[in-house]
């Protein structure tokens, strides 16, 4: 699923429809109300940020800090501004220890910007283990935030929240080359999905890709160029990676690409190039 969108979306559920609901917190004033309202309502990662940032000039002592702050996080996140979702997302954490949603975007965001060669890796990387597992402990016993949501409602999401917890892990053992750890991390997060998720699959098949389970790897990337509705980059790069895939299964070469049909029409989805040449890998995919 959308994975950034759903991050907001339980906060959307949990604040507008607890606004003014018994044990929940709640504004102030009439005019706190009507900033959280236009808050909840933004519907740009710019707009929400602006209406976040009213909510927390205006009202300081709001006791929806952690949410605004989280909403900040979320749409800068949004826009690709790696440093201020983790600025915003620790900000949160600060106002609320067991904001589990704001850990997971630390999490996301830390495994998704820390490379093999990075001087500050294993700092980085001990942070993602750290909000990740921390998160998924608090999810367990995660109480529903507001009685508008149903049981199966909020069963799904906590799977979901648990499979965002299991990718970022996933992500973090693949930087370490820990092969067979990012592999069953990232087949625990496709459990818990409720529809299958591209940006996952994609991640697995690299981890059989990079543990000569080339077979395994190209039976995913064909599932995920079969998906119908997922954005183009993750089609294209499960491409460009199942063609690398059967390179090094064939220890560097790539067969002969198939004669051009005689109708001119060009050649099946995934085909080696002419020249025999990999396509060159877009950069990977984030969650759009």
């Amino acid at each position: 699923m959308n994975r950034i969108l759903w991050s907001g979306a339980l906060a959307l559920m949990w604040g507008f429809g607890g606004l003014l609901a018994q044990q929940q917190p709640k504004p102030k004033s009439k005019a706190e109300l009507e900033a959280l309202q236009a808050m909840f309502a933004a519907q740009t990662a710019d707009a929400r940020i602006a209406a976040a940032e009213t909510v927390l000039t205006k009202y300081a002592d709001t006791e929806f800090k952690a949410i605004a702050l989280h909403f900040e996080a979320v749409s800068y996140e949004q826009k690709g501004d790696y440093a201020n979702s983790v600025v915003f997302a620790e900000r949160a954490v600060d106002a609320d220890p067991k904001y589990y949603q704001a850990m997971l975007l630390l999490a996301r965001e830390t495994a998704q910007h820390t490379k093999e060669f990075d001087l500050d890796r294993d700092d980085k990387l001990a942070k993602v283990d750290k909000y990740a597992k921390a998160a998924l402990d608090l999810i367990k016993d995660a109480q529903k935030p507001n009685s508008q949501i149903t049981d199966d409602q909020w069963a799904t999401a906590k799977k979901e929240f648990a499979a965002e917890a299991h990718e970022a892990l996933g992500l973090a053992a693949m930087v370490r080359k820990k092969l067979d750890v990012a592999e069953t991390e990232f087949k625990i997060a496709m459990d818990n999905e409720s529809k299958p998720d591209p940006g996952i699959m994609v991640r697995l098949g690299m981890a059989y890709s990079q543990e000569a389970k080339y077979d395994d790897a190209i039976g995913v990337f064909d599932k995920v160029m079969a998906m119908q509705d997922i954005p183009p980059q993750f089609r294209q790069f499960a491409q460009a990676e199942r063609v690398r895939t059967i390179q090094k299964k064939n220890g560097g070469t790539m067969p002969a690409p198939p004669a051009a049909p005689a109708n001119g029409a060009a050649p099946a989805n995934g085909a080696a190039p002419a020249n025999g040449a990999a396509p060159a890998s877009p950069a990977q995919p984030q969650k759009p």
